[in-house]
């Protein structure tokens, strides 16, 4: 079978874990096409050569760490033109050399397109889908109901009217919708040979914060060595080991770790649960999917989910580790196999 991929460039989550299906797909002699932008693109491009077609997308712009709408929409208009042409282009290259049977969108828009375009079937496979087609069992303060409606707003036009969706999660919610089904997050092989033990350090990652606050919060903790990535610095600061990134040394640092800090990246958290990790989470601002993930990430005393980093915060999380550690040994997840078996056998019915 002939299938286009469309993977969006911003947050590398999408990208690591598209690159596992893709994997697999091809593993299933599928031919794969798969279209990418930016970040993603370039992380494909490299494992899959000569399979990846770059398109232009679009970005977010962010202003004191948190997103910026104003900021968003003035960048994707200044760079539409671009956009139109470069994917307008892409278009008609993809159209002239493949032929495909069918697309698989995870979160990504110009394949939604495509697959509309030519009334190709069409999969998506992602972890935002969540916010509208499930019922979330969470409480959602009044600070947050605007952001939850204009989500949910994104979401419901983001991949319409796909054949099927497949929602990647860590925590149960009730489907509403007809053609939907949870699966288990998609982790990296990396991460499930990973051999998990509880070390001492506590690994961050973290890019949106103000790398001086950052220092400034984990030297209050000084008997807590901190390994923070996403800085990318090698510098050790008195208790503080900024590292650049590698993925064989990030994984080992997250399979030998305490705990974690991360705002409330899906793919993070994920690898985090998986491992059983305890999650300190801060989402970022006006980013109600990272809000979901922080809220079930305490629901299901996992970790906590604090509206910032703080000393005072950080304390308050490390004190109920133990605790934290004894919820996420129920945790239980069988590598990606859930999610193989399902795809395989939906793709047998087409």
């Amino acid at each position: 079978m002939n299938i286009l991929y469309g993977v969006p460039g911003e947050g590398m989550g999408h990208a690591t874990r598209s690159k596992v299906i893709i994997d697999f797909l091809l593993a299933q002699n599928h031919d794969v096409q798969v279209v990418s932008s930016s970040r993603a693109y370039q992380f494909l491009n490299k494992n899959f050569p000569k399979r990846v077609h770059e398109i232009e997308g679009m970005h977010f712009a962010f202003k004191d760490s948190k997103v910026s709408k104003t900021g968003t929409v003035l960048l994707n208009v200044r760079n539409a033109s671009k956009l139109l042409f470069q994917n307008f282009a892409e278009y008609l290259e993809l159209k002239k050399n493949f032929k495909p049977d069918l697309v698989i969108s995870d979160f990504e828009t110009f394949t939604t397109l495509f697959a509309k375009k030519h009334d190709l079937p069409l999969i998506s496979i992602d972890n935002m889908q969540v916010i509208n087609r499930c019922k979330l069992d969470i409480s959602i303060p009044a600070s947050e109901k605007n952001n939850f409606s204009i989500s949910k707003s994104i979401v419901k036009v983001k991949v319409p009217k796909a054949d099927h969706y497949f929602i990647s999660s860590f925590f149960d919610a009730t489907v509403l919708k007809a053609d939907t089904i949870l699966v288990p997050p998609i982790v990296r092989e990396a991460i499930i040979n990973a051999q998990p033990q509880a070390g001492h350090h506590i690994l961050m990652y973290q890019s949106s914060s103000n790398i001086n606050k950052v220092t400034e919060v984990l030297h209050q903790i000084p008997e807590v060595t901190f390994y923070v990535y996403g800085f990318n610095k090698d510098l050790v600061n008195k208790n503080i080991i900024f590292k650049t990134f590698s993925e064989e040394g990030f994984v080992s640092d997250l399979a030998s770790a305490k705990a974690v800090i991360a705002n409330g990246g899906f793919s993070f958290i994920s690898e985090a649960v998986y491992l059983k990790k305890p999650v300190y989470s801060f989402p970022l601002q006006d980013q109600f999917e990272q809000f979901v993930n922080a809220a079930y990430i305490e629901k299901l005393g996992f970790g906590r989910h604090f509206e910032q980093l703080s000393t005072d915060n950080l304390k308050a999380f490390l004190f109920d580790i133990s605790k934290f550690n004894h919820n996420l040994a129920s945790y239980s997840q069988k590598g990606n196999t859930v999610l193989f078996e399902k795809l395989k056998n939906y793709l047998e019915t087409l």
